[in-house]
């Protein structure tokens, strides 16, 4: 940073650290990119991305950075807040469009309503049947709790580690490893996983609850 960069990719607690301590200076920014921005403009973030920008941008310049919002999902609230960082002009570039099959037609679907006191005995079946002894498994939880829970439950007949927000980056970073080499089957995680992860050879996804 002290040299001289000319391009940062962060997230917003790290970038604002520096911002606050003088180590990074952001009014020349010609570009800013928001990568997953319904998740970065969310209420946990929006503050932080706002502190962050303010420097770069004054209201009806003409020089304020081109901005470019990336994200799989756009809910009407994102286009709402991100006209604070679009010119009036903006363009709105849809890859997805109205399509009905917007998964690979070689991914099928199922639904399966069970009690929740049956469920870990279910998804023990489930993952045998689908995913066999050796194939990967990834499991969504809603909760912390429950992921625990359910790594540790004994109806599952393949090895489970659990992955969510309290356990620390280090063990997370190890957890991800295990789980690409082989070393246990079946993932068991909250939506902490369910951005960003590159993990070849899946073979089967499945999700605790209908996702909100």
């Amino acid at each position: 940073l002290r040299s001289g960069i000319d391009i940062l990719v962060g997230t917003p607690g790290r970038i604002k650290d520096h911002v606050q301590n003088s180590k990074l200076e952001l009014s020349s920014v010609k570009h800013v990119v928001l990568d997953e921005v319904d998740h970065m403009l969310d209420m946990g973030f929006a503050e932080q991305v706002e502190e962050i920008l303010g420097s770069s941008y004054k209201k009806g310049s003409e020089n304020n950075p081109q901005t470019l919002l990336f994200s799989a999902t756009c809910p009407r609230w994102v286009y709402d807040v991100a006209k604070k960082y679009m010119r009036a002009e903006y363009e709105q570039i849809d890859l997805v469009g109205k399509k009905t099959q917007r998964t690979a037609t070689t991914v099928e679907h199922l639904a399966i309503q069970c009690r929740s006191s049956q469920r870990a005995g279910v998804l023990g079946d489930i993952i045998q049947v689908y995913s066999g002894t050796h194939g990967r498994t990834i499991v969504f939880c809603e909760t912390k709790r429950e992921a625990n829970e359910l790594a540790m439950n004994a109806s599952l007949k393949q090895d489970a580690q659990s992955l969510h927000g309290d356990i620390p980056q280090k063990q997370r970073e190890i957890t991800l490893k295990g789980f690409r080499n082989g070393v246990f089957e079946v993932l068991i995680a909250t939506n902490v996983a369910a951005r960003g992860l590159d993990i070849p050879e899946v073979d089967l996804v499945i999700q605790c609850s209908p996702p909100k």
